[in-house]
């Protein structure tokens, strides 16, 4: 990690109108995270951690506090700025995947390049590469449909990193998973933590936050609890299952 962090949250407060009623989501939080950090953030309904992850990816701005993403202002920033910063900089993985399924594997992978103006040859080298970095080598030209839910998380994956984000930002990416297909999902997670990526993984699940290196959890709108983690591995995980 270098000296400047890669997020840095200052005195963050949301705060929701709902009728004659003012939700206050996140309440006065601080969080700062590194370059190469693999982070979980936990937390039951209603913790905030949904609208921390808001926050973080640029879908949503603070009511109260400052926001830097790599270096740039993004709690003072317009629609469109937003939404530029979230194609360069932020990579989403969702747990329902949103795939577009009338497209190939390939051709979902190449949609962050193609609003990034990239020329067809490149678009589609860089999605080649994208889908090898996950296993799929072999599987570009497969629609959704024809593909397994792991796979098709891992295409979700491909898709996140294609323009080489500075943050992959995981909200309960094994959601929809059976369990050994869930912790094979973390296990690439771990890969692309070791050859460097960021990390921020949002998850209600311990088993799944015990992954990351590090542990953020939520409640009532503030973090009560930020500390490093000894990540369980995958062959852990999985004779915990059997047990």
């Amino acid at each position: 990690m270098t000296d400047s962090p890669l997020i840095q949250l200052k005195d963050i407060t949301k705060v929701y109108v709902m009728g004659d009623m003012e939700v206050r989501a996140l309440d006065g939080v601080s969080l700062t995270i590194g370059r190469g950090e693999y982070v979980a953030i936990m937390g039951p309904s209603g913790s905030g951690k949904s609208t921390m992850m808001n926050v973080i990816g640029c879908l949503d701005s603070p009511t109260e506090g400052t926001y830097e993403l790599n270096g740039k202002l993004a709690s003072a920033m317009s629609d469109d700025e937003l939404a530029q910063i979230r194609n360069e900089e932020i990579g989403f993985v969702f747990q329902t995947f949103n795939l577009l399924a009338r497209t190939t594997a390939m051709q979902n992978v190449e949609l962050p390049l193609i609003y990034a103006g990239m020329s067809p040859a490149d678009r589609h080298a860089a999605s080649r590469k994208a889908l090898e970095n996950v296993g799929l080598e072999t599987r570009g030209d497969h629609m959704p449909n024809q593909l397994s839910g792991g796979q098709r998380q891992r295409v979700a994956i491909a898709r996140a990193l294609v323009n080489n984000p500075s943050i992959l930002l995981a909200d309960e990416p094994t959601g929809a998973l059976d369990s050994k297909t869930s912790i094979e999902i973390m296990a690439l997670f771990e890969d692309l933590y070791q050859k460097g990526n960021t990390i921020i993984i949002v998850t209600h699940e311990e088993d799944i936050a015990r992954h990351a290196h590090r542990i953020v959890k939520l409640r009532d709108g503030k973090i009560i609890h930020d500390e490093p983690n000894q990540p369980i591995t995958s062959a852990e995980h999985l004779a915990h299952l059997s047990l």
